[in-house]
């Protein structure tokens, strides 16, 4: 056979060998030795931290012929030919590519066999949250009650796409990340038996880069070895993962603290120029940081520093920088993180963050507000207090106030003085108008409203609630039931209303001018004319015709169906 990667050859192959995951071991352990083993399992947690494994050495456990034991013998028939694969009562599914319905249903019809070669038919499917709501609904019934012979085992990374109605028939295990300690620990295995030459300093830099994942740290370490000439360095393993030496991330910490941007973005360019990823670096300046705030506060917690050890200099370091310095720049250089992570240009947000932390003291957007701003925000808090006692005692002059304050805020809102109505051009428009005119007009309103939408949301929204009212072969009056909307399209007439018109043009096929109005005017505007020109028939000519929407409507399902509300 040709050479297998490392994480193949050391695959745990016993509970023993399954690193950081004790917790899960020993109850799995006891009720194998007890014979109180469920029928379904679901392990869940991060990549690499065993959960196949895990399944493999489960089914391997209860079939062994030394049955019940704490830990598959690996020497009979059944744990043997489970191991390399050979035995088919123990079935491995991928759901990532067999996530239908009809692979499930072809698992529900042979259930119901016995096994062949061991006592207990085991089915292992992996990346279980892939599959379909079909093949999830088609496997409730077997996963809930199996015949005695069947042990499902579930493995996924994301338990959260998992049914509940799942996840309540099975025993679920949660796979935590495995520690660094022990990812070196098993690295100091391997290395010493591939007889490999390795640096200890790179074997733990090679652990905190896998983060947490075993086979993750099993592949740098394969990739680093066959890189290398002889031993594995620490030069070896930056070189390969893309990241950077704790001794450069300390030069660029000291420049940051230096308020020296200069220094700080040479540092940062070279490092990037040598081909270092910008999100690798911008990572290992957070936990940096972290390192210095948790050594700091907490000194005997070195144990859990992503550094292998806590240098002269770091210790320095440390008592240099103060607290509220560190929390602002852990949630700066995270916030940078994240723009880079959604932008294509990661290195000019890594550059920025750089520069905005060499430069705190024009920082005013985050951290804590100065002393100074705190006092000045007290007195205007105190001030507003007291007005609002003296507009208490004297009501009266509380609703004085209000209303000149309104009437100061917002005079356009509330009178139609502001507006200038062009009276004669309304006049030509009536003294025209005719029914068929405003009927065509209506009955092509929605379509010019929803071509109107396309063109301009705002526009749109202004003219939402309004209505043609009056028409004649070249003008029509368009009432607006909200002043503030009349202003609006009138102080934008220059492109709203030659939008407006050039739209209804394209659908009507008449040139037409929009004379805006508020509906108080237009109310005042129709009885003077009724008025004037002494014709009280002409009214519904221009206010009473059907809405264009119900007409709409109407057609749609039947004037029977249709129930109006104002």
């Amino acid at each position: 056979m040709g050479y297998q990667a490392l994480y193949r050859v050391y695959r745990p192959q016993t509970f023993h060998d399954l690193a950081g995951q004790g917790h899960i071991t020993q109850t799995l352990q006891n009720a194998l030795v007890k014979q109180q083993f469920s029928h379904a399992y679901l392990f869940t947690g991060p990549r690499g931290t065993g959960k196949t494994s895990a399944a493999k050495i489960l089914a391997k456990a209860i079939n062994c012929e030394h049955a019940p034991v704490a830990e598959p013998c690996n020497k009979c028939a059944s744990c043997r030919g489970i191991t390399d694969g050979s035995i088919a009562d123990v079935i491995e599914i991928d759901a990532a590519s067999n996530n239908g319905v009809d692979e499930i249903r072809e698992i529900r019809d042979k259930v119901k066999y016995a096994p062949s070669d061991v006592r207990f038919k085991v089915y292992i499917i992996d990346e279980v949250h892939m599959l379909s709501t079909g093949a999830f609904n088609a496997l409730l019934k077997t996963l809930e009650e199996p015949p005695e012979h069947v042990v499902f085992i579930l493995a996924t990374t994301e338990p959260q796409k998992i049914p509940l109605t799942i996840i309540s028939r099975c025993q679920q295990f949660d796979f935590r990340r495995i520690p660094a300690s022990a990812i070196s620990e098993r690295l100091r295995f391997v290395v010493s038996d591939q007889h490999l030459d390795a640096e200890e300093e790179a074997l733990q830099l090679i652990a905190r880069a896998s983060e947490g994942g075993m086979r993750d740290a099993l592949s740098v370490l394969d990739q680093t070895a066959a890189y290398s000439e002889g031993t594995i360095t620490v030069k070896d393993v930056l070189e390969v993962t893309g990241m950077v030496s704790g001794r450069l991330v300390y030069e660029l910490v000291e420049a940051l603290e230096a308020n020296d941007a200069a220094r700080a973005i040479n540092k940062t360019g070279s490092l990037l120029d040598q081909g270092k990823d910008p999100l690798r670096l911008i990572e290992q300046l957070i936990f940096y940081y972290r390192d210095l705030l948790l050594y700091k506060t907490s000194p005997e917690l070195e144990d859990v520093l992503t550094r292998p050890h806590a240098d002269e200099e770091f210790r320095r370091q440390s008592g240099t920088v103060t607290t509220e310095r560190l929390y602002k720049v852990i949630r700066q250089l995270n916030e940078a993180f994240l723009e880079m992570k959604r932008t294509n240009h990661p290195r000019i947000f890594l550059e920025m963050a750089i520069v905005r932390l060499c430069h705190p003291a024009e920082q005013t957007t985050t951290g804590l507000p100065a002393a100074s701003d705190i006092s000045d925000l007290g007195k205007r808090i105190a001030a507003l207090e007291k007005q609002m006692k003296n507009l208490e005692r004297t009501p009266e002059s509380r609703t004085q106030g209000q209303t000149s304050e309104e009437n100061t805020r917002r005079p356009r809102m509330r009178k139609n003085g502001n507006l200038h109505i062009p009276t004669a051009n309304i006049n030509q428009v009536l003294d025209a108008a005719n029914k068929d005119e405003l009927r065509e007009l209506r009955a092509v309103w929605a379509t010019v409203m929803a071509k109107i939408r396309a063109q301009n949301v705002a526009a749109h929204a202004w003219m939402l609630e309004s209505r043609p009212v009056a028409s004649s072969p070249d003008g029509f009056i368009q009432s607006f039931k909200y002043d503030f909307h009349c202003q609006m399209v009138m102080e934008n007439k220059s492109h709203i209303l030659e939008m407006v018109q050039s739209i209804l043009q394209d659908v009507i096929k008449k040139k037409k001018t929009m004379y805006p109005v508020p509906e108080e005017t237009w109310e005042k505007i129709k009885k003077d004319f009724i008025k004037r020109t002494k014709h009280p028939e002409e009214e519904p000519d221009m206010e009473q015709e059907e809405d264009p929407l119900i007409a709409e409507a109407k057609k749609l399902v039947g004037p029977d169906l249709l129930e109006i509300k104002d």
